[in-house]
């Protein structure tokens, strides 16, 4: 495959957790997925070439299509499926096309974390205006990370969500940076945070040369 095309992101995720699979089916405008399924999550540059591998995986697999965003830069497939054989062909299929493998993605790096506890209530009405999950309450914890590329945000989402019961108030998955903001108790919070941690540096790939913030 060309040389110009680049694979930023590719994130598989075992089994959509609740929140997830909801929040996808808030702001997709594709074919909108269930909890438990299996989902695939690829990111390429530029984004054109999104529509070409679309095409592929609709017409070879049983996965359905949640979101396709193209940008100029960017362009993000999400599919899901119940059977996450149909979700690991549909990435062959990708990476058939690429003429790559899966550590030829971006290996995922955290470029900002915060963490505000005991958020006043003014802050509160802020994000929830923003926001199209749950809400954020007056004296809960917020936790926002930032990562690069963006669709590790979603795996990030899901792997918190296993391990603590907390808010998934708003997911960011396009575009240059992926966002996500959590709320909940904050020792919740601070586990959750740590599981994303751990499951963003567990993701092999080629290094990645931007820069973190903790604040």
């Amino acid at each position: 495959m060309s040389e110009a095309l680049e694979l930023r992101a590719y994130t598989f995720i075992d089994s959509l957790q609740p929140q997830l699979a909801s929040f996808i089916a808030t702001v997709a405008r594709g074919f909108l997925p269930l909890e438990d399924q299996a989902a695939l999550f690829v990111e390429i540059s530029p984004g054109l070439h999104i529509n070409v591998l679309t095409d592929l995986v609709v017409k070879r697999t049983a996965a359905i299509p949640g979101m396709q965003i193209v940008e100029r830069a960017y362009g993000l497939l999400e599919v899901h499926h119940q059977d996450q054989g149909q979700i690991r062909e549909a990435g062959r299929i990708i990476f058939e096309n690429l003429g790559l493998k899966e550590e030829d993605r971006l290996k995922p790096l955290i470029t900002s974390t915060q963490m505000i506890t005991g958020v006043e209530n003014y802050h509160t009405h802020l994000i929830n205006t923003m926001r199209h999950g749950q809400f954020l309450l007056k004296n809960e914890t917020l936790l926002v990370v930032e990562c690069h590329p963006a669709a590790y945000a979603a795996i990030a989402a899901n792997e918190a969500e296993k391990v603590a019961p907390i808010n998934l108030l708003e997911m960011i998955s396009f575009g240059a940076f992926g966002r996500l903001y959590l709320g909940g108790p904050e020792d919740n919070i601070r586990e959750a945070s740590a599981a994303i941690e751990k499951t963003l540096a567990g993701l092999d790939g080629r290094p990645n040369a931007g820069k973190s913030l903790v604040y």
